[in-house]
Formats: C-alpha cells, structure tokens, sequence
C-alpha cells in the first residue's frame, strides 16, 4: 500500500538516526522554503581578480547619484568594488623619499633601503613605489616597480626591507641603484587568529592581551643588547618581560622617566633576537611562560586583521580592529584617484566603529580614553562624535559629544544598529545604547546577562530583533532576551575534534543575512581548522520556538553582506594557499574571490570555471509497526510512526519534486538495528521517473536526496512509498 512520507524541516542533530524519525537528520548545501527542502542557489565571482589577503568586511552602499559601490576590505588592502572593477584605496600610513635597489644576480630578492628614513615596516606590509628612476642593465627596470605593489618578504633593519619579485635577476645586478618614493601602507594584521596554551606559545608570536602595551622608541637590531627604549615605560612593571613581533626580551630595570628597559637578554623563553622599526608595537608579557612550561590558560592571542565599515552619507567609514580609522568619499570617479584618509580628531585605536541612525554620531567602541594616545585603548570604553560632525570628540556644552564606560564584562566585542537603539554586546552582557538627546545624549541599559558575543562579527539585525552566537548557544532579543531553541547546537558546540567548532579563531566568525529567504547563516571554523570552512543557518521565517528550522552545511564564506544596495547577496571566500592575486607581487598571504550568491544552480570560480554544487539530505530512520483490529487481528496496515517491531518491504517509490532539472539521486539506506552496518540503495530520477520498483527489506530506513552535477537543482515534494509489512524475523 502506498504511503506518504513527511519530515519536519529542519535538522535534528541532537538525537541519532533512529532518533530522528519523522525529522531531516543531517545534509548539505540545502535550505527549507515553506516546510519543503531544496538545492541552495548557486554563485558567480565578481570583478574577475583575485584580492590580496582574506576578504574580512563587505558593506555596500550609494552615492548621491545612485552609484554602487562595495567596499571589501582584507588582511592587506581596502578594496572599492564598482562597476565590475576593484580599485585599491588603501590608506597611505607614511611616503619615504629617496629609496635605492640591491638585486642579487639568479636571485628574485630586492633589497630596498630608504637612506635615512625609518620605514616602520612589518613582514607581509604592503608598500607601493613611486617616483621611480635611474634602473638600467638589470632585470629590473623603472617600469618593473613604478606603481606597482609589493609583500615585504622580510625586515632587514630600520631603513631597509626585502620584496620578492615575479623573476630572478638574469641581467647586471642592482646594488644601492636607482631612486623610489614608498608608499608604506598601514597595517591591518595576519590572515588567521594566533592564540592556544600549552607548550611553547610563544615561538608563534602570540601577545598577553589586556596588558600595557607602547611602542619603540628607537630601532633595534638583531645584535644581541639589553637596553631597550620605550615611547613610554610607566605602566611597565620594575622587572619582567616584553615582546616586540615574536620576539621576548626580559629586563631587570626600568627607568620610566626616560623609558628605558636595561639588564636584561634578548631572545627570551624561546624566541629569537629580530630587528624592530621604531614605532614597533610592545607588550608587556612578564607572566608569559616560555618554551618547556605549560601556560595555565589560553590567553596568547594574536588578533587577525580586521575591518570594521560602515558609512557616514556618501562617505566609506573604515576602521582598523584596534587601530585608526578613515573615511573615503563615493563621489563620482574617486574609485579612480583617492584614497582612504585618516579621519582628523577621531580615536586612533579603536575595536569597533558605527555611524548611529537616525542622529548622525560616529561612535566608536573600546577605545581611548585620551585621543591618539593608543597606551590609554580601554576595551570598555565608548566615546562618540558631536552630532552631524566625526571630526569633533571634546565634549563641550555647545555640542553633543561624549563617552561611556560599560560596567559588566572585560571588552565590548561588537555593536551594531538596531531598529530603536544600539546593541553593544561585551564578552558577557548585552547593552542597549539609546539616543536622548542632550544633556546625555545617549542612555544606556543592560539587557542582558550571560549571553556575550562569541567573535566580533557574530551578530545580526533582522526587523527590530537582534540575533548572535555566544559561547554556549544562541540568542535573540526582540525586547526580551531569548535563548533560541536549536537542534544542531551539540553537534556546532561539540567538543568532538571532528564535529565540533574551534573556539581559538573566534573573531574569525562572522554572521550575514540573506533576507531573499529568510535566513542567518553563521559562518565559523570547524574543530582543527584555523580558516572558516562551515556554515550553521537559522530560518527566521518559517520558524517557531516548537519548531526552530536549522541546518547545517560547509559553505565557508569569509564576509557575508545582504542583498539590498545589490539584488543579490556578496560574499568572500578565502583560499590560504592561492596566492595569485592581481595587484601584488610576492604576495604570501592568500587570496579572496569575491561572489555575488543566489545566481543559477552552479558555482562559477575564478577565470569562470563551473562546477556542481553537491546538495544532499538525509532523513531520520523510518520503521514500521502492524495496525491491528480491536480484536487483535492484524490489517496490514502500516504506520511509519512504528516501533521497528516489524520488518517492512519497499517494492516501488514515487518520486515527488516541486522543482527538479537534470538528473537527482534517490537513496535508500537499511539497517535491522541501529549498530547494523548500513546497506545503500541508488536511482537516478529525472522529470521524466514516474516510479522505480525496488527490492528493499528492512527494520528501518532512511532517505537521502542529492546531485553531483552542474545544472541539476531540486526541491523535493512528497514521496509515496508501497510499504507492506514483512515479519517479525
């Protein structure tokens, strides 16, 4: 007899197969749309180039005129997307004047110096040359370097660096020849979160964080001395330890009228003695552990670069995570012949940044409490801009400037824009920040206890309600804070190194919503994985607390920004061991593609290569138990809501699609007890199937629906199955 089968939507992992009768069990690339399971949409790449770096922060806005522009910022460069083509706007950090080249014949290192100028560069920094004369007989020529982009391979000292070129020197080698102009571009940190405890953290240049912190005062060489010169050394300890990069110095004095650090050995606790450019960042480590001792908890951390972007009118606001922050005007062909600049009065080391709506403040989040002096960022502190000006911060009585410092966690993770107010969210607590107007400006209200932000980018704003990601589940405050029910959570939580999430490259996380069917998607790394590489998505529409819809899957997208400004939704993805990317030679930190999502059922990659996207489903078991008359006789009737009693006969299914193109795989998975080694059964279907006979026996049965080729796309129906009940043996 045949017989209808129905799943609720939605995974439920927290229970094993034969748990999950009734009920989707696992799957891939798929999404729920009115109860019924579907093939996600496809993609195609944007602009044709590969960006330098990891793609960290999309956002996506107009101009007066109604141009489109996306901003995409990565570990290396800020990008404006517009029109089909990248341009780079890349603040300029410092130009030195007067630059020479050593080349090396049958060697691709060019050594640059800047004859007297400190350059204040770190390995993997940027830096563009201008200006460029006087090469001849070499390999390298004006043109090999006028206007183009290098990755510093290493630092040699102060003044000089090397670069990496496309080919070896084959003609009369270079030495002190030539003059440049550099363009040092700032900094914005590793492709990857650096962090852990246990056995020699430090040989991976990790910092303490939430300790003083300064800068060089003057360079250092690798040659092996004990004074080192701070900026400032009064919040250093008498005696202990410091790093600068991924070098450890200990000292036993510390004169904090001149900033000195004397008595003590370089390339501590494991570390290697290294050159550092004054203006270097310093910290103080003096209760690090070194090589051979155990750390007693993970407090090493070296942040991934990040950019926080948002916009001020026309204006692109860009922040640095933990450093300055900048603005570029979209006015008509800027893309072409500006950069970003610094934004003059703002903060100089600041976690997050937002323009508030609909008032007109630049707020900035765990930031200084004496601007542009970055030893005093509190990770607590907010201070924000007079009204309709991002230039102005002293507070006055004339103007609304101001500043607040939250009481209930160590740092403000995030915040973002809410329908009525700003949610801030520190490492515990939820806050609400709320425009008054004058005198106070703002207030501001714990919502929340014991449901911080996981990572930076963990949140979400969807209709006047906020969702996150915290450290033990998710939340929802739509005026009163939620925990959300969600059936995929010990399987996203799990401690299991193969299922589980990687708690350490936290910041890496990072929330999108795609609004065309009404989804969150949490992107993060898996257990192992230092690189996002899964996806955990809420259905926000279909969805009630009786019945939340989530899946899971292992799309892994960097950036994420909704479908609005565009039609369709932007997206990053990450590939650490390309490293060709367009604009950078000698580029050793990977690549971005940049995707424009929900476009065909394909995924179309870089240089316009299509493959498939594989989608499949995976039901609960399913069994069978005998209906029976009031006197006990049996009828033959089977109900799938069965016990597993009964052996049951599959001798034909009817496939049902709502949609389908190309050809979908249907199969049949039994087992007798739920220990059993599993026996599969495959039918190709096409629009064509009307039925396949089968000869399938057993005391339960799961269903999985997937594609493997391109253009193939379902959604599924409702299936019948001819079931008849087979014995008890």
């Amino acid at each position: 007899m045949l017989q209808k089968l129905g799943f609720a939507p939605g995974f439920n992992k927290q229970v094993t197969e034969t748990g999950a009768e009734g009920q989707w069990f696992d799957g891939d690339n798929v999404r729920f749309r009115y109860g019924s399971p579907e093939k996600i949409g496809g993609w195609e790449q944007l602009g044709g180039d590969k960006l330098t770096g990891a793609g960290r922060a999309i956002h996506n806005w107009n101009n007066n005129i109604n141009e489109k522009y996306s901003a995409i910022g990565t570990n290396r460069i800020l990008y404006v997307y517009s029109e089909g083509a990248f341009y780079d706007i890349h603040p300029i950090r410092v130009t030195i004047t007067g630059a020479d080249f050593t080349s090396t014949s049958g060697s691709a290192t060019v050594t640059v110096t800047a004859s007297s100028a400190v350059h204040g560069l770190e390995e993997n920094d940027i830096v563009l040359f201008d200006a460029v004369s006087g090469l001849s007989g070499s390999t390298f020529t004006d043109a090999t370097f006028e206007d183009q982009k290098f990755m510093v391979t290493s630092v040699v000292s102060s003044n000089s660096f090397t670069i990496t070129m496309a080919t070896t020197e084959a003609g009369t080698a270079l030495t002190n020849a030539g003059s440049a102009s550099i363009l040092c571009y700032y900094s914005v940190g590793p492709s990857i979160q650096q962090s852990g405890f246990g056995w020699g953290t430090g040989l991976y240049g990790g910092i303490v964080t939430g300790v003083a912190t300064t800068t060089l005062a003057t360079a250092l060489t690798n040659t092996i001395g004990t004074t080192v010169v701070l900026t400032s050394s009064a919040a250093f300890p008498a005696t202990g330890t410091i790093q600068i990069g991924t070098e450890f110095i200990t000292y036993t004095a510390n004169d904090t009228g001149t900033g000195t650090l004397t008595g003590g050995a370089r390339g501590a606790n494991g570390s290697t003695a290294a050159t550092h450019s004054a203006g270097a960042a310093i910290t103080n480590v003096s209760n690090y552990n070194g090589w051979g001792q155990a750390s007693s908890s993970n407090q090493y951390t070296l942040n991934p670069g990040l950019w926080v972007l948002d916009n001020y009118g026309t204006k692109l606001i860009a922040l640095i995570y933990n450093g300055e922050c900048f603005e570029w005007d979209a006015a008509p062909n800027n893309a072409v012949s500006t950069r970003a600049t610094i934004i003059s009065g703002a903060p100089t080391a600041s976690r997050h940044v937002l323009v508030s709506t609909p008032d007109r403040h630049l707020v900035f989040f765990g930031t200084e409490t004496v601007i542009g002096d970055k030893s005093t960022q509190d990770d607590m502190f907010i201070r924000f801009s007079s009204q309709e000006d991002i230039n102005t911060y002293t507070i006055r009585a004339e103007n609304t400037a101001g500043s607040q410092r939250l009481a209930a966690g160590s740092k403000i993770m995030s915040a973002i824009k809410g329908r009525d107010a700003i949610y801030v969210w520190t490492d515990t607590a939820l806050f609400l920040m709320q425009f008054v107007g004058q005198p106070f400006t703002f207030a501001f209200q714990q919502a929340g206890t014991n449901c911080g932000l996981i990572g930076k980018n963990a949140a979400v704003e969807v209709d006047g309600s906020a969702y996150w990601m915290s450290e033990n589940g998710f939340f929802n405050y739509d005026g009163q804070l939620k925990s959300m029910p969600c059936l995929v959570e010990d399987f996203v939580y799990s401690l299991d190194p193969g299922l589980g999430l990687n708690s350490i490259p936290r910041d890496l996380f990072n929330a999108g919503v795609n609004n065309l069917f009404g989804e969150i998607n949490w992107f993060y790394c898996s257990a192992g994985s230092a690189v996002v590489d899964r996806v955990v998505t809420y259905n926000y529409l279909d969805s009630s607390r009786e019945r939340p819809i989530w899946t899971v899957g292992s799309l892994d997208r960097t950036a994420w920004q909704d479908s609005a400004v565009y039609d369709k939704p932007h997206a990053t993805y990450f590939d650490a061991s390309d490293n060709a990317s367009f604009d950078v030679t000698g580029n050793t930190d990977g690549s971005t593609i940049y995707y424009e999502h929900e476009i065909g059922t394909n995924q179309v990659n870089a240089g316009g290569a299509v493959t498939a996207i594989q989608a499949d489903i995976l039901s609960g078991d399913f069994d069978i138990t005998q209906k029976r008359s009031n006197t006990g006789q049996a009828v033959g009737t089977p109900d799938l809501r069965g016990d597993g009693e009964y052996i049951m006969r599959i001798s034909r299914f009817i496939p049902d699609f709502i949609e389908q193109s190309g050809t979908t795989k249907v199969s049949f998975t039994t087992r007798n007890y739920p220990n059993s080694t599993p026996v599969t059964t495959n039918f190709d279907i096409t629009s064509s199937t009307t039925f396949k006979s089968t000869r399938i026996r057993a005391r339960s049965i799961a269903l999985k629906v997937s594609n493997t080729g391109t253009d193939e796309k379902w959604k599924l129906g409702t299936f019948r199955l001819d079931i008849a009940p087979g014995g008890m043996r």
